[in-house]
């Protein structure tokens, strides 16, 4: 625990940005999470399509709040539209 006034004020804003952080990060699993189910079981539709678009919206502005870092956003995204390209090609 801090000693100092200004650190107790740290500390709060901390966990705040802590918690948002945590639910930016989780919010983006699951989409990407839900779009790699989806890809799976029905192959490359439109719903997986719609999917990859929230995925990329939500992993964009991730990265612009500074959770994750540009480069990661950049791989996950690149990677995401490499399975759908892949499993258009199978077809």
């Amino acid at each position: 625990m801090p000693n100092k006034s200004a650190g107790k004020k740290y500390l709060k804003v901390s966990k705040k940005n802590n918690a948002r952080n945590v639910a930016v990060k989780d919010k983006m699993k699951k989409v990407v999470k839900s779009m790699k189910e989806t890809l799976k079981s029905e192959g490359a539709t439109k719903k997986v399509e719609e999917l990859l678009k929230e995925a990329t919206k939500i992993i964009d502005r991730a990265a612009q709040k500074k959770v994750i870092k540009k480069n990661t956003a950049a791989r996950k995204k690149s990677r995401l539209y490499k399975k759908l390209k892949a499993t258009k090609e199978k077809k």
